[in-house]
This record gives C-alpha cells, sequence and structure tokens, in this order.
C-alpha cells in the first residue's frame, strides 16, 4: 500500500508540475500575442543598429529565400529560423516530424533609406506562389507555408494594403499567405545560415534568375523621392569661399578650367560616386568614368535622375556647351559629342575641382547607400 500510496504522490506531482508548465506557457504566448512581439524579442534586438528596420518572412525552403533577399540592395543582415510555433527552441527535426507548427522563416534586416518594407514584399512575392497551401516548389509540409510576420501596426497596414493589389493580379483564387504578428522565432542551426553560400550546389526551389534580378533590383520610389533631392541647397557666397580652396571656388563660381593632368580625379580608377563639391549633388558614376585622353574626368553619361544645366559658350574663339550642376548652380566643365559610341557618343568632360569623390565603401555612412547599385 506504501509503495501504491508513493506510486500516486509521484504521478499527482508529475500532473501537477507539467500542469504548471503549461499554464505558464499559455499566460507567456498570451502576453507575447498581445504585445504583437516576439517572446525572444529581447535576443533579437540585442544586436539591431538604430535606425534599422526588420521583417519576418515565410516563403517555402529558407535556405533560398535567405540567398535571395540577401542579394537586395539596402538588405544589411539576413539569418533564417523557426517562428509562430508551438514550442520553444526546436530543433529542424522539431519542426519536421514533432509538429510544433513552426515556419521556415527569414528575419530581414533592413535600411528604410535605401529599401521600403512595400518593394521587400513586392520582391517577396516574385519567389512564392501565393495561392499555395503548405507548398513551395517540391517541398510539402506546414513548415513551408507562406507568412508575413510583422513587429507593428505600421508594418501590419502595409502588408495589408500589399495584400489587397496582390490579391487584384489572382482574382478568383485566394491568397494562402498568412498575415500575422510575429509571435516567437528561434534560429535555426548554423548549418542552415546561408546555406547556399557555402553550399553553392545546394538544392533550391528559386530559379538562379531571381537571385540575378535580386542583385538588380532598386527600389526606385524611394530612390526618386522629390523630398531627398530638395536637400542639395546652395550654400551662401561667404560660405562657399569659407569651403571651397581658390581653385575650387575659380572653376564652379567664375567658369574656370583647371590644368589637364594635374588635377585630383582625372585618373581615378576607384568605385564611388562624385558629388558637386558645393552641395554634395550626386553627379557621375565610376560605372560610366572613362579615359578619354583629355587629361580631365571624363564620362559617358551622369548619374541617372540628376538633371544637369546646359548653355552656349561662346568663350575662348569657340562654340561649346557648357555644364552645371542644378541645385548648386555649379559650372562643372562642358558636353562633347566624341564620346564612345557604343555608349551613346557623349563625353562630360569634367573638372576635378568642381567634384568631391566619394567612394563605395563610405556611400552608406555618407547618405548615398541607396546609389551603390550605380558604381556595381
Amino acid at each position: 500500500m506504501k509503495r501504491y500510496l508513493l506510486v500516486v504522490i509521484a504521478f499527482l506531482v508529475i500532473v501537477a508540475v507539467v500542469f504548471s508548465q503549461r499554464e505558464s506557457m499559455a499566460e507567456k504566448n498570451k502576453n507575447t500575442i498581445n504585445t504583437g512581439l516576439p517572446s525572444n524579442v529581447a535576443e533579437l534586438k540585442a544586436n539591431m543598429k538604430e535606425g534599422y528596420k526588420e521583417i519576418y518572412l515565410a516563403g517555402g525552403c529558407f535556405w533560398g529565400v535567405e540567398k535571395y533577399f540577401a542579394s537586395i540592395n539596402g538588405v544589411v543582415a539576413t539569418d533564417v529560423g523557426y517562428a509562430n510555433g508551438k514550442t520553444e527552441n526546436p530543433t529542424y527535426e522539431d519542426v519536421v516530424y514533432r509538429n510544433t507548427n513552426h515556419a521556415e522563416t527569414v528575419h530581414i534586416v533592413y535600411d528604410e533609406n535605401i529599401v521600403s518594407l512595400p518593394f521587400i514584399l513586392d520582391m517577396y512575392y516574385k519567389i512564392i506562389d501565393p495561392t499555395s497551401v503548405n507548398k513551395q516548389g517540391n517541398d510539402r509540409g506546414i513548415q513551408y507555408r507562406t507568412g508575413i510576420y510583422y513587429l507593428d501596426d505600421t508594418q501590419k497596414n502595409i502588408a495589408e494594403n500589399s495584400l489587397k493589389e496582390l490579391a487584384k493580379q489572382y482574382k478568383g483564387q485566394k491568397i494562402a499567405i498568412e498575415l500575422l504578428p510575429i509571435t516567437n522565432y528561434y534560429k535555426a542551426e548554423e548549418y542552415h545560415q546561408s546555406y547556399l553560400d557555402k553550399n553553392p550546389f545546394g538544392y533550391c526551389h528559386i530559379g538562379k534568375d531571381k537571385f540575378e534580378e535580386a542583385k538588380k533590383a532598386v527600389d526606385r520610389n524611394l530612390h526618386n523621392n522629390i523630398s531627398y533631392k530638395k536637400e542639395f541647397v546652395q550654400p551662401s557666397e561667404d560660405e562657399l569661399k569659407e569651403k571651397l580652396t581658390a581653385m575650387q571656388y575659380k572653376v564652379t563660381q567664375k567658369n574656370g578650367t583647371e590644368p589637364p593632368f594635374r588635377n585630383e580625379y582625372w585618373d581615378n580608377k576607384r568605385k564611388g560616386i562624385y558629388v558637386d563639391i558645393t552641395t554634395g549633388e550626386p553627379l557621375f558614376s565610376s560605372k560610366d568614368k572613362y579615359d578619354s585622353g583629355s587629361g580631365w574626368p571624363s564620362f559617358t553619361k551622369p548619374i541617372d535622375g540628376t538633371e544637369l544645366a546646359e548653355n552656349r559658350d561662346t568663350s575662348h574663339g569657340m562654340v561649346r556647351t557648357e555644364v552645371r550642376s542644378k541645385f548648386g548652380d555649379s559650372h562643372l566643365g562642358h558636353l562633347f559629342n566624341d564620346g564612345p559610341k557604343d555608349k551613346g557618343g557623349m563625353r562630360y568632360c569634367i573638372n576635378s575641382a568642381s567634384l568631391r569623390f566619394i567612394p563605395k565603401e563610405d556611400m552608406i555612412k555618407e547618405g548615398y547607400g541607396h546609389l551603390i547599385h550605380l558604381v556595381d
């Protein structure tokens, strides 16, 4: 009888402990859902750089989805994991075989000055079948469902509007992408992280053409924002005299010309952009620079969206086309039609003294990260 009583007592203790743990987990999940933040949000936020944003997207096997988004300009970090499941710290085997209800998910950290959430979602739709339930490519199972998991109401509203636009393209079909707050997220095992970089010939349900498309993707709605261009303000005369060297002032303000082959950038071959020395307005990309043999920096075209003023110049007994910057009204140089024929035939012959060069590695910190795609 004593042994029987001990067994009963032990059983009751085990039941009580299990029940208590379940109650605790239920309360924890309840609080998590109410806040709309992951239960392990402190850990996830620990290494987040101020000013960056994040979103969680499920789109089938996370190997290819991660590589795809990591290729997009403005995405600064990615990792893969298991989201919105029923258990804590699941392993890959748990997710596949033990019905934990997690979705293979990619955590995307992005700089919203370079790429916006609407653009990220538009790119997301290009690599999934939004009408497929628990299946993407050859992968089947609830862990391969599609989902947008947001952190706040702003992201939720953006995603709702985005999904409404997507639905217009699939009339008569139901969009299977679930839109939910991110209630938990656990990083997958290390061998899953950047898997296709470690294993270039590994399985992926996303075509290689999509990876190439991601590399070239540009959020033009963001980059062509007029408010960005309004930041370039012409300095006062006193400011210019204090800021510029004698040669820079002579060239930009007095229509001067610096000596050929004895100026800063005529033979510069580094990747980057050239901006107006007076205002910082982006003017030319290193990708469009070439050696014309003239001794001055020469470009086949200005950066897309840059509006240069062109004036008739009859000085020095010649008829030429002068080129000036729009916002700073700086004299830059002249435009000729003897440039490379395969690049449009134009030559922008520019004074180094009118330019400031920003190397590719400094473009983000100097506020030109949205133009990095133009120098590669």
